[in-house]
């Protein structure tokens, strides 16, 4: 059985680009076949800023909101984000949903599909990956960087790649692979 990754759209703003290139990243992904691949959108749940009133850590979830996100988080193996760049910094809604909850995401690898002008995301990228790091979750060296993301949008709304978008697209997914592979052992531990 192929391991479950998640492709996050991370944008909730009206207006994002976001679903289609992660669209276009799912297709992609579930053509590898090296995974079970599943796209979720943070938009879908709706999560305020933070309101549990209990640590996260605990997974003593008070709200509707809270346990459908962590059900959602608890279901994958790795995790592919899909996030633009805002001010050199990812999205608050990914920085929201990622504190949301905790154990859910803990020894799983992740990496990162980004976007927006000159610098493709990539600042954002780095910022969250200290984050991920205190989530016990592994982020990939590689990465997908696509830089004027907008430009690569064609008239119908969708999102045209190319040779070397897929190619770094391909070394993230067999990369993210090995990692899911071996993480497993920890997290079956609990």
């Amino acid at each position: 059985m192929a391991p479950k990754l998640h492709v996050i759209i991370c944008s909730t703003r009206p207006g994002r680009i976001g679903p289609t290139i992660a669209r276009w990243f799912n297709d992609y992904a579930t053509s590898l076949e090296k995974f079970d691949v599943d796209l979720i959108d943070i938009a879908d749940f709706n999560l305020p800023i933070y309101d549990e009133p209990v640590h996260p850590v605990q997974q003593n979830y008070k709200h509707d909101h809270t346990k459908a996100w962590a059900k959602s988080v608890n279901a994958a193996d790795a995790f592919v984000f899909v996030t633009p760049e805002y001010n050199y910094f990812p999205p608050p809604s990914l920085v929201n949903a990622l504190n949301f909850v905790y154990r859910e995401w803990n020894y799983k690898p992740c990496a990162f599909v980004s976007y927006g002008g000159v610098s493709g995301g990539l600042r954002a990228v780095q910022t969250a990956k200290l984050l991920v790091t205190t989530l016990k979750m592994m982020p990939m060296a590689e990465g997908v960087m696509i830089p004027m993301a907008a430009s690569k949008i064609d008239d119908s709304g969708v999102f045209q790649s190319n040779e070397l978008i897929d190619k770094s697209a391909g070394a993230l997914l067999n990369e993210l692979h090995k990692w899911t592979v071996g993480l497993k052992a920890m997290r079956d531990a609990g």
